[in-house]
């Protein structure tokens, strides 16, 4: 094939699965504005599309059949089941990707780099980092805003199982490269199961519990502003309405009419201004335990070759089998954010080694000096 067109066949197949991705997470999104901005995203995606499309079939290249990718669908599964939110970040890391890729090609392809820099800065409002047009204006002059939004669940869980694996291994394999007895080096790595989720659990607890004091405060506050400042509210409500496309008339008339339902009003600017869902301040309870059992799935693995053998032949099973699980969940990672499955799941291994290498190295040390 045509090294050109070959080129063209494959940004076809990517803006049909950046098209299929958004109109998934338009789909399962709950929150009308956000589905809007993602239907948004699907149509540009799908006129990038029909501009390859019609060059192929210009040079009469048969055309593939219009099915999203293995990577789409488990992206828009993940955000069916957890949220948009979760799946945000990877997303973003793919549009930055396809933005330097039309770059390279140059002549008309510059132009669609261009949008898709654009769709990356949509992702980013919505993720909730970077200044937003009429939210930093209105956190320019209301110095307690603070940015809000549901952190990537996806990453949290990943997080805490590599991190359970990661120390434990460490641990472990310290104790064992020591020359301590098979029983010490078991008790040891349960010892430092439980006490790092438990750890990990009170942390977790303790953050999630102060963000959301933090953020219901933030509530409160633009709920007492409504009560005793409600032209400024307009005057904000407006300007948000204004970043939307509404004219100056339409908005301040938008506005006015919102303002005569408070509730209405404060769930707006709750959304809009401050990029936060009431009704999902997260909660401290939840985050523990779930950082607690992901912590303890990934410090079991090191543990389980010392179970059923002893020795350099459990040193060596649990080197391998956790090498294997963090390749896999790297990979993973790798496969969803579009980054690379085998430099994701390298990475992974590569620190794990480097961490439970050193300790080991450590733990020969003081056994051979203890003996």
């Amino acid at each position: 094939m045509d090294p050109r067109t070959d080129l063209w066949l494959q940004n076809l197949v990517d803006e049909r699965d950046g098209a299929a991705l958004y109109e998934g997470l338009a789909r399962h999104e709950k929150d009308p504005a956000r589905a809007r901005s993602f239907r948004e995203l699907g149509e540009a995606e799908r006129r990038h599309a029909e501009i390859w499309q019609r060059k192929l079939e210009k040079e009469g290249v048969a055309l593939p059949a219009d099915h999203p990718s293995s990577r789409v669908r488990a992206l828009v599964w993940l955000a069916r089941r957890l949220g948009s939110a979760a799946v945000v970040p990877m997303v973003l890391e793919t549009e930055a990707g396809d933005a330097d890729k039309y770059d390279e090609q140059g002549g008309e392809a510059t132009a669609i780099a261009e949008e898709e820099r654009a769709h990356g800065q949509v992702l980013t409002r919505m993720k909730g980092t970077g200044p937003d047009g009429a939210r930093y204006l209105i956190a320019q002059r209301e110095r307690w805003h603070r940015g809000g939004g549901r952190a990537g669940a996806v990453r949290a869980a990943i997080f805490g199982m590599n991190d359970g694996l990661v120390s434990n291994l460490s641990l472990i394999l310290g104790v064992a490269g020591a020359g301590v007895a098979p029983r010490a080096v078991v008790v040891t790595g349960f010892a430092g199961l439980l006490a790092g989720a438990f750890s990990m659990a009170a942390g977790e607890y303790t953050s999630v519990a102060s963000q959301r004091d933090l953020l219901s405060r933030q509530i409160a506050l633009e709920k007492r502003e409504i009560e005793e400042a409600p032209e400024e509210e307009a005057a904000e409500l407006a300007l948000i309405f204004k970043q939307k496309g509404l004219s100056t008339e339409q908005a301040s008339r938008t506005a006015a009419e919102l303002l005569k339902d408070p509730a209405s009003a404060l769930d707006t600017l709750v959304r809009e201004e401050l990029g936060l869902d009431p009704e999902d301040l997260g909660s401290p309870r939840e985050a523990a335990v779930s950082s607690f059992l992901m912590f303890s799935v990934g410090a079991i693995v090191p543990l389980v070759p010392f179970l059923v053998a002893s020795g350099n032949a459990a040193a060596v099973g649990s080197a391998a089998l956790a090498a294997g699980v963090l390749a896999g969940v790297g990979g993973l990672m790798g496969f969803l954010s579009g980054t690379g499955v085998w430099r994701s799941a390298a990475r992974m291994v590569g620190l794990a080694a480097l961490a439970a290498g050193v300790t080991y190295g450590v733990g020969r040390l003081f056994g051979a000096t203890a003996g």
